[in-house]
């Protein structure tokens, strides 16, 4: 904690489920959704606390309405699932929990207005089991903080690549940021608790730190940045939202993070 930052700026990262609601245990009237839930996870996006966000499992069409929303300028790297979109998104618009993730993902950061994205870079980081795609953003937030974003979506555990994946990142994206702080985060799919020597390593090679916890996979590394509010997890009503007749969303399967960072 830090007792006098001088301009701070919230982070956020969420893993969307591809639009997809994760049922909480022993919800009353749960069926499977039959309809899209952009409106009800552009709300929500809405109105949790961030400048930045940085989004994983986003489906492709949602950049411009999500961004919209949440008065904010946005950026995206398509990753696996992408052909025929035109024909995944109608189904997914009627049947998401039947289409899953066939629909298509893509990793986004936005940031608010008026905060803006003055460069972006893209850089495959995994071919197969399926593409694993680094998005880099010079931002300026809406406190004219600048600093450098790296947004991913790492390999899962089963393929033993993600460790191999966050070193290649973090080392472009500290290549990008140049002198800027920077905020490297995402859907990692690493737990420090398992995978202690990557986290140690990042640190050690780039200077960033700060995992969310020992169980968690995803997170918001920093560097440059002074720690105001550490990365965490919300509660599951965060993410939650009652409807009509007493069927309760609880959007994603994942929990948003968040953190406060603070620079001199």
């Amino acid at each position: 904690m830090t007792s006098h930052p001088g301009i701070v700026v919230s982070a956020l990262t969420w893993n969307l489920f591809h639009g997809r609601d994760d049922p909480p245990e022993g919800s009353a009237g749960h069926a499977d959704a039959k309809r899209s839930l952009l409106d009800e996870f552009a709300s929500t996006l809405d109105g949790l606390r961030w400048e930045i966000a940085l989004l994983q499992e986003a489906p492709p069409r949602w950049l411009e309405p999500l961004g919209r929303r949440s008065r904010a300028n946005g950026a995206l790297a398509l990753t696996s699932r992408n052909e025929l979109a035109f024909l995944r998104a109608a189904i997914a618009d009627r049947f998401p929990d039947l289409i899953k993730s066939n629909e298509g993902g893509s990793n986004m950061l936005f940031v608010r207005a008026p905060g803006t994205i003055e460069a972006v870079e893209r850089h495959r980081l995994a071919r197969t089991p399926e593409r694993r795609t680094l998005l880099l953003a010079r931002v300026v937030t809406p406190a004219g903080l600048r600093l450098t974003v790296a947004n991913m979506h790492l390999s899962v555990p089963s393929t033993g690549q993600g460790e191999a994946e966050l070193l290649v990142a973090a080392e472009l994206a500290v290549e990008f940021a140049g002198a800027d702080p920077l905020i490297l985060g995402g859907d990692l799919n690493l737990r420090p608790a398992q995978h202690a020597h990557a986290f140690a390593e990042v640190e050690r090679r780039f200077g960033l730190a700060g995992p969310t916890g020992g169980r968690a996979i995803d997170h918001l590394l920093a560097r440059g940045l002074e720690v105001v509010e550490a990365p965490h997890a919300l509660a599951p009503m965060a993410r939650e939202v009652l409807e009509p007749g007493g069927r309760l969303l609880r959007l994603s399967d994942h929990a948003p993070v968040v953190g406060v960072f603070g620079m001199r």
